[in-house]
C-alpha cells in the first residue's frame, strides 16, 4: 500500500512538472529583454518638429503628451514621454537635423539652435530626461530611471566646411554626425545626389579622422555607398548607420547593401534599422516610383489646371492604395541584418518624427515591444533582444570612446579658414 502511495505522489510530480517547464511566451521574453535592456533609439526628429511647428517656442509646449498636436497639413507627433516610458525607452539620439538646402553658414546656425532647443526641451522635463554625451552618463540616467538624451547631426553641411566648428559642435554635446542628408556636400556624396567627389574628398577624410580622434560616432545612413566604402577604410572606431535598412530587401539607394554589411561587420558597427514604410517595404518604395509618374502625366496632360491634375491623381490614389507593410516587415529588416552579420551588429533608430508615412503596428515611440515581441516568436532569445535594444550601440559607444581615449595626445587636426 505504501509502495502504492509513493508511485500516486511521483505521477502527481511529474504531471505538475510540464507547467513549470513552459517555455516563457515571446511576450515575456520580450519584457524581460527591455527590463534588463530598455531600449536606446538612433534617431528621432522631434528637434524637427519643434522648429517647423514651433519656430523653436517651447512655451506652452506639453512633451508629456503629444497626442494632440495634430494641425492643418500635419498629423499629431509619434513622441512624448508618455509613449517613451511604455515603449520601455532608455536612452534617444534627438537628430538636430537642418535643411540641405540652407547655406552652410545659415546651417552652422541652425544647428546650434537645434542643440539649445535640444537642451532646453531635456531641462523642462528633469524628472524624465537627463542629458548625456557618454556611456557612463547613460549607465547614470538609467540607474535614476531616466531617458538618457543625447544628441546627433544630420548631415555634414552642419559643420561649414569647418574641423573647427565640427570640434566646437562636439563640445556642445553632439556625439554622431551623419555625414550628409539628401544632398552633396562639398566633401561627401549622398545616396540621393547626383555623384560628385565619388565617395569622400581628402577632406572628408580628414573629417573622419577628426570624429573619431574626438569620440564622434561616424554615421554612414544618407550616403552614397562610395562614401561608405571610403569612410570603412579609414575608420579605426566603430560606425554607426543610424536609420537606414537592407538594400536586399529594399533597393533604396540609401540602405546597405551586402557588401556594406560584410564591411560593417569588420568594422564592429551597426545597422539602427529605420521604420519608414518607403525604406523598409519594397511595395512602397515602387508605389511612390509609379505615383511619381502618373502625377509627372497628369501635370502634362492639364497644364494650366493644377486642381484637375490634383482631382486626377487623388483618384488614381483612391484605385491604388499605398501598401504601407506590417511590423512584420520591420521585423524581417532586423533578422536580415542579423543573419547576415550577426546580432550584435543590429539596433533600432526609427527615424520618428520624420516620416510622415509609418508602418502599421509601428506608428509611434510606444510600439517597441510589440517589435520585440515579434522577434522572440521567431526566435530570437532575451540575450540577443538585449543587444538589439541597446547592447549593441552601448558597446559600439564605449569603443569610440575608448579609441579617443587612446588618441587623447593626437593634436587637432586643422584646415584654413574659408574667409
Amino acid at each position: 500500500m505504501r509502495s502504492l502511495l509513493l508511485a500516486s505522489a511521483a505521477l502527481a510530480l511529474l504531471a505538475a512538472a510540464p507547467s513549470a517547464a513552459t517555455p516563457p511566451s515571446p511576450e515575456a521574453v520580450a519584457a524581460a529583454a527591455l527590463k534588463a535592456a530598455p531600449v536606446w533609439d538612433g534617431h528621432n526628429d522631434v528637434p524637427e518638429q519643434l522648429r517647423d511647428r514651433r519656430k523653436n517656442l517651447l512655451d506652452g509646449f506639453d512633451f508629456s503628451d503629444t497626442t494632440n498636436t495634430a494641425a492643418t497639413g500635419k498629423a499629431a507627433m509619434q513622441t512624448d514621454l508618455k509613449r517613451m516610458r511604455l515603449g520601455k525607452m532608455g536612452a534617444q539620439f534627438w537628430s538636430v537635423y537642418v535643411s540641405a538646402d540652407l547655406t552652410e553658414q545659415q546651417a552652422v546656425q541652425a544647428t546650434l539652435e537645434q542643440i539649445d532647443t535640444v537642451k532646453r526641451l531635456v531641462a523642462r522635463y528633469p524628472k524624465d530626461l537627463q542629458l548625456c554625451g557618454d556611456t557612463a552618463c547613460v549607465a547614470s540616467a538609467w540607474k535614476a530611471g531616466k531617458i538618457a538624451s543625447l544628441i546627433g547631426m544630420e548631415g555634414g553641411h552642419s559643420i561649414g566646411g569647418s574641423l573647427a566648428v565640427l570640434r566646437q559642435m562636439y563640445a556642445l554635446g553632439a556625439r554622431y554626425m551623419t555625414l550628409t542628408h539628401f544632398k552633396n556636400n562639398a566633401w561627401a556624396d549622398s545616396a540621393t545626389d547626383k555623384p560628385a567627389h565619388n565617395g569622400l574628398t581628402d577632406f572628408g577624410r580628414q573629417v573622419v579622422h577628426e570624429m573619431q580622434r574626438l569620440g564622434m560616432l561616424v554615421d554612414l545612413s544618407h550616403v552614397s555607398e562610395q562614401t561608405m566604402l571610403d569612410a570603412l577604410d579609414i575608420a579605426r572606431a566603430p560606425v554607426i548607420f543610424s536609420h537606414s535598412n537592407a538594400r536586399t530587401l529594399n533597393g533604396h539607394p540609401r540602405n546597405v547593401s551586402d557588401a556594406v554589411l560584410d564591411r560593417l561587420k569588420a568594422n564592429g558597427g551597426i545597422v539602427m534599422v529605420n521604420f519608414y514604410a518607403p525604406y523598409v517595404v519594397e511595395e512602397t518604395r515602387q508605389w511612390n516610383a509609379r505615383r511619381a509618374a502618373e502625377k509627372a502625366r497628369l501635370d502634362s496632360l492639364n497644364t494650366g489646371n493644377p486642381d484637375a491634375a490634383k482631382t486626377a491623381l487623388d483618384a488614381w490614389e483612391k484605385a491604388n492604395p499605398v501598401p504601407n507593410g506590417t511590423l512584420t516587415d520591420i521585423a524581417n529588416q532586423i533578422d536580415y541584418i542579423a543573419k547576415r552579420i550577426g546580432h550584435d551588429h543590429v539596433g533600432l533608430g526609427g527615424d520618428l518624427d520624420g516620416i510622415e508615412m509609418t508602418i502599421p503596428g509601428m506608428e509611434d515611440v510606444s510600439k517597441y515591444p510589440a517589435l520585440l515581441t515579434e522577434l522572440a516568436r521567431r526566435g530570437w532569445s532575451q540575450a540577443q533582444l538585449e543587444m538589439l535594444a541597446s547592447g549593441n550601440i552601448l558597446r559600439v559607444m564605449k569603443a569610440a570612446e575608448a579609441y579617443a581615449a587612446s588618441r587623447r595626445g593626437d593634436p587637432p587636426l586643422e584646415n584654413a579658414v574659408a574667409f
